[in-house]
């Protein structure tokens, strides 16, 4: 493991992506302790103490919401954007085109995924301004603090997407995906802390939380595992005679990914489960607005259930999108490869596509299961002293291994020794 770090910096090109993408986690940490102005941070803290919701919003900000800084909203507006844009590319036929005309048509997209995060930001940042404004955190509030803050909070999110386009650029990682790990990491320090603090004074059960951590560690092999699963599809090439030479007859495999989605279903699904809480919290004291808020808290049987639902649900709509087996079995016969007793062509398309929709949909299983076991273990063991939970460790253990993969990649081209052995 040493020895490939040390691989790492040897490399002129992977040195600069691996630098300039810590430096650029460096500016998101320094801006999420910029603070907005006009907030009354000991009210804004005093809120904090009541709980609920808020903490596993600030989960994904890593912090910022806390201190409301300029990055609070974190990148949601811009996951928000990205779920809207991907289910209209199946309604509007025009969109469809687009995500399929390559890369021309994804800038395309690309960009109409910015304008719609700074819409969704701007109008995410007035309803917060409204809702601090009613729970007296904003002490002077007029029309020119509510703009100030509106356009502070779209610009820090518009910000985060143009750091995190930079990252995937010129760094190693999704960017975005790398933006909500640190965010996630970051929390982590005080949750220990806070931990240690509880197990100071009695208020946390030794033999629960050593329970919980053995589970913790088991889940995340589990995840590991997962994540790496594949099923292979074997395939024969036929011996072609190209002038006085003779190609293929080699045998080989398709990898199927167990969980081809990654972690995009998670970030998905929580994102849009947060919205009607987050809504909610703008009208405080409304009957209505306070069920609501109860309903899709992050402890309510209703929200696991929807959670699990939604997971699976968009992992096999991000396979979908993702995955073609009509242009795999096409390339299979093109080179005259063929998978063992299935005819080549529109056959070969169903198999590849009946063997993906079975595995996905284990895939799809376990990552609902992962993302809701840990809030039925905090109900059985009673340990929970701070948000991380399944989301926060399906996207941490997920992001690190798709680093390391990129991380390899580069090693191995130029015959280092990676990480993976």
């Amino acid at each position: 493991m040493l020895s490939s770090l040390q691989n790492i910096f040897r490399m002129g090109e992977l040195r600069h992506k691996v630098l300039f993408t810590l430096a650029m986690l460096l500016v998101f940490r320094f801006g999420s302790h910029v603070p907005v102005p006009g907030i009354d941070a000991t009210a804004m803290e005093r809120l904090f103490q009541q709980g609920g919701l808020l903490g596993f919003l600030d989960l994904f900000a890593g912090g910022a919401l806390k201190r409301f800084s300029i990055f609070a909203m974190g990148i949601a507006p811009y996951i928000n954007a990205s779920i809207i844009m991907q289910l209209l590319t199946v309604v509007i036929p025009r969109l469809g085109e687009l995500a399929k005309q390559g890369e021309e048509g994804r800038k395309v997209m690309t960009q109409y995924i910015r304008y719609g995060t700074v819409v969704l930001g701007a109008l995410q940042a007035f309803g917060m301004s409204f809702w601090l404004k009613n729970m007296g955190v904003i002490p002077n509030f007029n029309l020119g603090t509510s703009l100030v803050i509106v356009i502070t909070l779209t610009a820090g999110t518009a910000f985060l997407m143009w750091l995190g386009e930079m990252i995937t650029g010129n760094g190693i990682g999704n960017g975005i995906s790398i933006l909500i790990f640190a965010g996630i990491v970051a929390n982590l320090p005080g949750g220990v802390a806070q931990t240690i603090s509880l197990i100071k004074v009695g208020g946390v059960n030794l033999i629960a939380l050593g329970a919980f951590l053995i589970i913790a560690i088991v889940v995340i092999g589990a995840v590991i595992f997962t994540n790496e699963g594949q099923r292979r599809i074997p395939v024969q090439y036929a011996k072609r005679v190209v002038g006085r030479k003779v190609y293929g007859g080699q045998s080989t495999h398709i990898p199927l990914k167990l969980n081809q989605a990654g972690v995009i279903p998670v970030i998905f699904a929580s994102s849009i489960l947060l919205f009607p809480a987050t809504i909610a919290q703008f009208f405080p004291g409304v009957f209505l607005a306070n069920t609501i808020k109860n309903l899709f808290s992050p402890q309510s049987a209703l929200y696991n259930v929807l959670y699990a639902l939604l997971i699976v649900f968009f992992t096999y709509f991000y396979t979908a999108i993702v995955f073609n087996p009509v242009e795999m079995a096409d390339n299979l016969k093109k080179y005259s490869g063929f998978v063992p007793g299935i005819r080549p062509g529109k056959s070969t398309a169903e198999y590849i596509e009946r063997v993906a929709t079975r595995i996905t949909l284990a895939g799809a299983v376990f990552l609902a299961f992962i993302a809701v076991l840990p809030t039925v273990l905090i109900g059985l063991t009673g340990v929970q002293t701070f948000y991380f939970g399944g989301t926060g460790l399906l996207i941490v253990v997920g992001v690190t291994l798709d680093t390391m993969k990129q991380l390899e990649a580069h090693l191995m081209m130029k015959q280092y020794e990676g990480f993976m052995k």
